[in-house]
């Protein structure tokens, strides 16, 4: 059995051919089970183990299972860990032989900025050159990559609450040749931009509908809980939204939240992104407006993404 760290699962990977590979997982009839929280009680506070199974069409030629254990501690800060972390199993689909297990945290981060990618590509401007990333954790990076490949970007800023570390993520992609700056203007970039990306852990609102224009996609990835949130119910009410899955709407920030207030509906989501890969909901209005995206994670990219590691790494 192989273990793939980081660095080969890099090696594997790039946009926009796991974007595709996503597409073509949606498309499919891929089985994805609800994924079960456990909480873990410890001295130190509480934490969080999900698992996150997934496997192949019973139709595909060649199959494949996975499973995704995370664990998320939010006191890890103050460890200089990382709050979640984890580790991907997969597995022959036909005979259930291990065959490799994967850094889930970077398998995480090329999965996670991959739908968002392909939820623009099918629902942002197509002409969008200016993007905001609001955010300055791991996901950022790979998130301005991302959209990178999907839309003709060029001029991307950086807003995080450390402004710090906002240059900290800029300096790491100019040396791999991506301008980037660092902002400390939130409403300012925010009122401007194309493609608003937000990866936090805000517990209020940080980007408001009423500062959208009505070309503006929004991609919410932070809020992954019923304590998170990254904008406000006028900015859902102003836009066409989709969500990565139906756990978005009952289980994550954001759009569950303002459900669950009364301030939004679920009849107002116009659909999932397994719609928008088969052709049954298209992205925007049919007059255009304010586009957003609500991701909380399915299994089945998981699962896309390992695969595309395992195939690779058999090519060659």
């Amino acid at each position: 059995m192989r273990l793939f760290d980081a660095a080969e699962i890099d090696a594997a990977l790039s946009f926009p051919a796991l974007i595709d590979t996503l597409a073509e997982a949606f498309r499919s009839d891929g089985v994805m089970p609800p994924r079960n929280h456990y909480t873990v009680e410890r001295p130190t506070g509480k934490g969080v183990l999900l698992v996150m199974p997934a496997w192949s069409a019973p139709s595909a030629e060649k199959g494949y299972i996975g499973t995704k254990v995370v664990s998320v501690f939010f006191e890890n800060g103050k460890r200089n860990l990382p709050g979640v972390m984890g580790a991907y199993l997969l597995m022959d689909g036909d005979t259930g032989r291990p065959l490799a297990v994967f850094d889930g945290n970077r398998l995480t981060v090329w999965r996670t900025a991959a739908a968002s990618a392909l939820a623009a590509r099918y629902m942002a401007d197509e002409d969008a050159s200016k993007m905001l990333m609001v955010g300055a954790g791991a996901l950022a990076p790979f998130l301005i990559k991302a959209h990178r490949s999907v839309r003709p970007l060029t001029d991307i800023a950086i807003w995080a609450r450390r402004p710090e570390a906002a240059v900290e993520v800029a300096d790491a992609l100019a040396l791999e040749g991506i301008e980037v700056r660092a902002t400390t203007d939130l409403e300012g970039e925010a009122r401007t931009a194309d493609i608003i990306s937000c990866a936090t852990n805000a517990r209020e609102p940080l980007i408001h509908g009423h500062w959208l224009k009505r070309t503006a996609h929004l991609d919410l990835i932070g809020a992954f809980t019923m304590e998170m949130r990254e904008t406000d119910a006028d900015a859902l009410h102003r836009a066409r939204v989709v969500v990565d899955s139906a756990k978005a709407i009952d289980e994550g920030g954001d759009v569950a939240v303002a459900i669950k207030e009364g301030s939004y509906s679920a009849d107002k989501v116009a659909g999932t992104l397994t719609d928008l890969c088969r052709g049954t909901i298209a992205g925007p209005a049919e007059d255009g407006g304010i586009t957003l995206f609500k991701s909380v994670g399915v299994s089945i990219e998981d699962l896309a993404a390992a695969t595309a590691v395992w195939e690779n790494s058999q090519r060659g």
